[in-house]
């Protein structure tokens, strides 16, 4: 317990910028996508680009997302949920390990663990390693498998926001924006198959949603 209060214990954490200029154009061509309505068409792989680069762009946009949303319900809900194992969705307990600091998945309450997830996600996104600031410098092999560890736990930062915080987002009139983003995330998850079955349980009835519009948008010319 001891690491999170040496850290920052709010979850307010910056807005990431993107590490080359190369993501940089990627991010706003996604944002110029997003304008004609078709989600399908705004999380493909554009022709001739890196997937891996993509992928990079797409992972600091919406974690930059997801933390301006929670921030919202962090500060209107900041003495909610303080109890071990409070503030989750019904029948998940998420228990927060990133394998270094701490090893053995560890009880917290549902704002500690999304702070673990918003720290160890910007120290990812920091780590030249693994998302390279040299655009002559290659992604690691194993790119794809720290982008879906990461896709898992923003998924579950949503799962969090939906149960525990969408009174609070819809009393900032913030629910439409919630929703665009939430549906713009799924539709990268789907894509790129980055977040397993059993996750999408937290959120079953929206994600079956999402997953049949994902569909039909794939079957449009």
């Amino acid at each position: 317990m001891n690491f999170l209060k040496s850290r920052n214990k709010n979850t307010l954490r910056p807005v990431k910028k993107h590490g080359t200029a190369k993501r940089n154009t990627l991010s706003q061509y996604t944002k110029r996508t997003l304008g004609s309505g078709n989600l399908r068409a705004a999380v493909k792989l554009p022709e001739n680009e890196n997937k891996n680069e993509w992928l990079a762009t797409n992972t600091v946009d919406f974690y930059s997302e997801i933390n301006l949303l929670y921030r919202l319900a962090y500060e209107e809900d900041a003495e909610k949920y303080k109890r071990v194992g409070e503030g989750f969705p019904p029948g998940f307990e998420y228990r927060w390990a990133d394998g270094v600091n701490i090893v053995k998945p560890m009880r917290c309450s549902s704002p500690e663990y999304v702070d673990y997830v918003m720290m160890w996600v910007e120290d990812q996104i920091d780590n030249e390693d693994i998302f390279p600031v040299q655009e002559t410098q290659a992604f690691p092999t194993d790119f794809e498998t720290y982008v879906r560890d990461i896709f898992k736990r923003l998924f579950r930062v949503f799962a969090i926001i939906y149960h525990a915080h969408f009174k609070t987002i819809e009393r900032l009139e913030a629910a439409a924006h919630l929703n665009t983003c939430f549906k713009h995330f799924m539709f990268f998850v789907l894509e790129f198959n980055l977040v397993e079955e059993k996750e999408l349980k937290a959120l079953k009835g929206p994600t079956g949603h999402m997953i049949e519009a994902f569909k039909a948008q794939s079957q449009q010319k």
